[in-house]
C-alpha cells in the first residue's frame, strides 16, 4: 500500500475513534442555542426608534449601503429614529462582500464617532460590518486578527460587553439578524473568513416583509439560495455529540456546533418554506406573501445554522467569492467583480450532497423530499445522486448560472481553490464526512459544470 493511502487510512480511523467516543472528555455532549430576539410584522420597522429609547440611547450609528441609504427601508427607520428624538450619524460606505479593509473602515467611523447603540439595515454584508464595528469599538485595543477564525487569525473568545445592536434585515438570505457571525473577505490570501461568537448577535432583528418588496429578482434568488443551504448543511452536519474535543469550559464551545435536535426543526421548516414560496419569490416581486415567507425562512434557518453550523457548500464558497476575476453578477450596483455569496453557496451544492450523503443517507433523502422528489422507490445508497438531481432541477428552473465554468473559473484554477477551502476548518470539520485535498479537487471539478 502506497504511504499516501496508509496515511489516509490512519487518518479515518482516527476519525472514527473520536467520532465513536462520546466521552465528555471527547465529544460535545451538550448543545447549547443563542439566537438574538426576533420582532416580525409587516411596518415593524417602526418601532426600532421606541426601542432605541427604552435602551437609553443617545447617540446612534445607523449602518448601511449606499444604494440602500436611498430606499424606503432605511427612510422608515430614519424616520422613525427623527419622530422618537434620536440623534444619530449614518454610515453609508458598507461594501457589499464586505473585505478587512471595508470592516476597518467601518469600525475607525464607529470608534471616532463614540456610539452607545447601533442600527444595521441591510443585508448579511450590512449587518456583519455592524457587529464588527461594535465588536472592535467595545475592544478598542484588540488586534483585528485577535478575533478572526483560527487559522486565518487567532479565535479568541470575546470577553467584552458590546452596545446593543438592532438589525433590520433587508434581504432574505443570511439570516445575520439572528447569528453570532460575521463574514468577510481576507485580502492578503483572497479568502472569505470571519468571526464567529454569541456575544456579537444582535440584541434585536426587526423583520418587516415589506423591505423585500425592493429586492430585484437575482438577489432574491442568491439570497434565497443562501437559506436553502443554510438550512441544507445544518441539518445534514456532523451531530454535535459526534464533535471532538469537548470544550474545557462553556466559553470556549464554539458557535457551531453541529446538528442537533433544536437546529433540526428551523432547519427543516426552513427548507419546506424555501420548496414552497422560493421560486414564487423570485419570479413575482409583487408577491408579498411569497417573500414575507422567505424572510421568515432566512430567521429560520438564521437559528438552526447560527447554532448547528454549515460546512462543505459555505467552506468551498469562500475561495469562490474571493478568487473573482470579471464577473459581475445581474441586478447589482456594484463597481467591483462578485459572486454573491448565495450563488457561490450553491453552485457547488449537487457535488457536495452526492458526496456527504454516505453519512446520514436518510437525511439526505428526507430533504431531497421536501424539494418535490419523489423517494418512495429510492434506495439508501441512492441518496447523493437523488438529491442531487432535485438540486439541479431547482436551480435550472431559476436560471442559475451553469456551474463555476459560468462564473470564470477553469480546471486550472482548482489547485487555488482547494488552497482557499483549506483554512476554511471552522466549517469543513462540520462536514459529515472527511475530506482530503483530493476530494476537494473532485468536488470543484464536479462543479464546473451543472447542467
Amino acid at each position: 500500500m502506497a504511504a499516501a493511502a496508509r496515511a489516509r487510512v490512519a487518518h479515518l480511523l482516527r476519525q472514527l475513534q473520536r467520532a465513536s467516543c462520546q466521552c465528555p472528555t471527547h465529544s460535545h455532549t451538550y448543545s447549547q442555542m443563542a439566537v438574538s430576539n426576533i420582532r416580525y410584522g409587516a411596518g415593524v420597522t417602526k418601532e426600532v426608534g421606541m426601542d432605541l429609547q427604552n435602551m437609553g440611547a443617545k447617540n446612534v450609528c445607523l449602518m448601511t449601503d449606499k444604494n440602500l441609504s436611498q430606499l424606503p427601508p432605511v427612510q422608515a427607520v430614519m424616520d422613525s429614529l427623527v419622530k422618537n428624538g434620536i440623534r444619530f450619524q449614518v454610515y453609508d460606505n458598507v461594501r457589499v462582500e464586505p473585505t478587512d479593509t471595508s470592516f476597518k473602515e467601518a469600525i475607525e467611523f464607529a470608534q471616532k464617532g463614540a456610539f452607545d447603540a447601533y442600527v444595521a439595515v441591510g443585508g448579511g454584508s450590512t449587518m456583519d460590518t455592524c457587529k464588527a464595528a461594535n465588536l472592535y469599538t467595545s475592544s478598542p485595543h484588540s488586534d483585528f486578527l485577535d478575533y478572526v477564525n483560527a487559522p486565518i487569525g487567532k479565535g479568541k473568545p470575546v470577553s467584552v460587553p458590546l452596545k446593543p445592536l438592532i438589525a433590520v434585515p433587508t434581504t432574505t438570505g443570511t439570516g445575520s439578524e439572528t447569528t453570532g457571525v460575521a463574514i468577510f473577505d481576507y485580502e492578503h490570501l483572497k479568502v472569505k473568513t470571519g468571526i464567529a461568537s454569541r456575544a456579537i448577535k444582535p440584541t434585536l432583528g426587526l423583520i418587516d416583509p415589506l423591505h423585500t418588496l425592493h429586492m430585484p429578482e437575482r438577489l432574491v434568488a442568491n439570497s434565497g439560495f443562501d437559506v436553502l443551504c443554510h438550512a441544507l448543511e445544518s441539518y445534514t452536519a456532523l451531530p454535535y455529540h459526534m464533535r471532538s474535543p469537548c470544550p474545557s469550559n462553556p466559553m470556549m464551545r464554539p458557535a457551531y456546533q453541529g446538528s442537533n435536535p433544536i437546529s433540526d426543526l428551523w432547519a427543516v421548516h426552513a427548507l419546506r418554506i424555501v420548496a414552497k414560496y422560493m421560486k414564487r419569490a423570485v419570479r413575482n416581486p409583487d408577491d408579498l406573501e411569497a417573500r414575507s415567507h422567505m424572510h421568515l425562512a432566512s430567521a429560520f434557518a438564521g437559528i438552526g445554522f447560527g447554532n448547528a453550523g454549515v460546512h462543505l457548500c459555505h467552506g468551498m464558497s469562500y475561495p469562490i467569492s474571493g478568487l473573482v476575476k470579471t464577473y459581475k453578477a445581474k441586478d447589482y450596483n456594484v463597481d467591483h467583480p462578485l459572486v454573491p455569496h448565495g450563488l457561490s453557496v450553491v453552485l457547488t451544492s449537487p457535488a457536495v450532497f452526492t458526496f456527504t450523503a454516505q453519512m446520514f443517507p436518510e437525511r439526505h433523502l428526507e430533504t431531497a423530499e421536501i424539494l418535490g422528489a419523489d423517494i418512495r422507490t429510492a434506495r439508501t445508497q441512492d441518496a447523493g445522486p437523488v438529491l442531487a438531481d432535485t438540486l439541479r432541477k431547482f436551480l435550472f428552473d431559476l436560471d442559475v448560472d451553469d456551474g463555476l465554468a459560468a462564473v470564470g473559473y477553469t480546471k486550472a484554477d482548482i489547485p487555488a481553490l482547494v488552497k482557499g477551502t483549506l483554512p476554511q476548518e471552522r466549517v469543513t470539520k462540520l462536514a459529515p464526512r472527511p475530506q482530503s485535498e483530493e476530494d476537494l479537487s473532485a468536488l470543484f471539478e464536479a462543479s464546473m459544470k451543472l447542467y
